[in-house]
């Protein structure tokens, strides 16, 4: 299906992956959201749950796992319209929170960054999208470590 203009919803799976008191932020490699920084994710595939495809794009987009279970934070509606107000991208996201196992991130080929952000300055940054902040304040606030 295609990304952009799409006949029906896609499925985002996003990972706050947490260390400390830092967050794992990726800078989006590709539309939507190109350039701007975000929570490592991206599209689910056809036959794989929802936590398998968390698991797979940390994998995939930064090299790293969790160390244990995955917590459901929320799940997003992302619809973005063009000047003429057709739909150009429908993303249902689903966000998931998670303990950092161990490495460092090595960005992938839809990423074009990586960084460990401390919770406060990604949670007081205005570049990041509002739901973005608003996810990482719910996850900060969950009992550590997680799962």
């Amino acid at each position: 299906m295609a990304r952009d203009y799409p006949t029906l919803p896609r499925v985002g799976v996003g990972v706050v992956l947490l260390r400390g008191d830092a967050v794992l932020l990726i800078r989006r490699g590709r539309p939507p959201r190109l350039g701007e920084w975000s929570l490592p994710g991206g599209a689910q595939e056809l036959g794989e749950t929802v936590e398998e495809a968390a698991r797979r794009e940390l994998a995939e987009e930064v090299g790293l796992a969790p160390s244990g279970r995955l917590v459901l934070l929320d799940v997003i509606d992302s619809i973005q319209r063009d000047p003429d107000g057709r739909v150009r991208f429908h993303w249902t996201l689903i966000d998931f929170a998670a303990e950092a196992g161990p490495g460092e991130p090595v960005p992938g080929d839809d990423c074009a960054g990586a960084a460990w952000v401390p919770l406060a300055d990604a949670l007081a940054d205005p570049a990041l999208w509002r739901r973005t902040r608003e996810v990482i304040q719910r996850a900060s606030r969950l009992p550590r470590p997680i799962g």
